[in-house]
């Protein structure tokens, strides 16, 4: 069978490397959620929370809720983080601001085109197993350097050298199974890494189980730079 271009290009970078292995965290590892505090523990009512942030944040009407010094001292104790929220590095879309939301509130991981790798995966799967956290989001954005890198690397054939051409062997795929049939290949292709990262959690074996079992929901969204919306795909 006839390796595709996006398998030839990441072996002859990588060199056959496999992905690194995940170990279990111990329940000490990090704080422990808070005893007694106010948690939100359904999908829905975190999703709302977030629609609500961000419906602020566009309107330009931020609360900054949870950041005074009450909320310092009870997060000393422990976090009840109701959401996840796995983002692109872009120094342009923070989260808790995107969100509008303060310290304890959101269990923040990114990297370059939302990239999946051994300690993100093992960070959200503690966020799910220890924290109780309900909700995981994956969000993309507007413009995405990494994204734009792998369209760029499957019109070429070329990838970029090192690190960062290991990176965009990773979104090469869902770039290459993207239809380049629209008016905007790129932001198509920033909707569909979203979309198939939010896949890639759903079958994993340890936050798969919880999705099945109705604790957990995940969903994909895309950050508009131009106009500060969350669009929830």
């Amino acid at each position: 069978m006839a390796m595709s271009r996006r398998g030839a290009l990441k072996a002859s970078l990588l060199g056959g490397v496999g992905a690194a292995a995940v170990t279990a965290f111990p329940s000490s590892t990090w704080a422990d959620p808070v005893p007694g505090a106010p948690s939100v523990r359904t999908p829905a009512e975190a999703l709302r929370l977030l629609k609500e942030g961000n419906r602020r944040w566009r309107r330009h009407a931020s609360s900054h809720p949870n950041e005074g010094r009450g909320r310092r001292e009870e997060m000393v104790g422990g976090q009840n983080p109701f959401a996840v929220v796995l983002g692109c590095a872009d120094s342009r879309v923070p989260p808790e601001l995107v969100f509008d939301r303060g310290l304890g509130d959101l269990f923040t991981i990114r990297s370059a085109g939302q990239v999946l790798d051994g300690s993100v995966l093992g960070s959200i799967a503690y966020a799910v197993e220890h924290l109780s956290t309900p909700l995981i989001v994956v969000m993309g954005h507007q413009s995405c350097g990494a994204v734009d890198a792998a369209v760029e690397a499957h019109r070429t054939g070329e990838l970029p050298h090192g690190h960062v051409g290991g990176l965009v062997a990773e979104i090469l795929e869902v770039v290459e199974s993207t239809p380049d049939d629209g008016e905007d290949f790129l932001d198509d292709c920033v909707r569909a890494n979203a979309q198939h990262i939010a896949d890639l959690l759903r079958e994993d074996d340890e936050i798969g189980g919880s999705v099945a079992e109705g604790r957990v929901q995940i969903v994909a969204a895309r950050y508009g730079l131009e106009d500060s919306r969350v669009s929830w795909l």
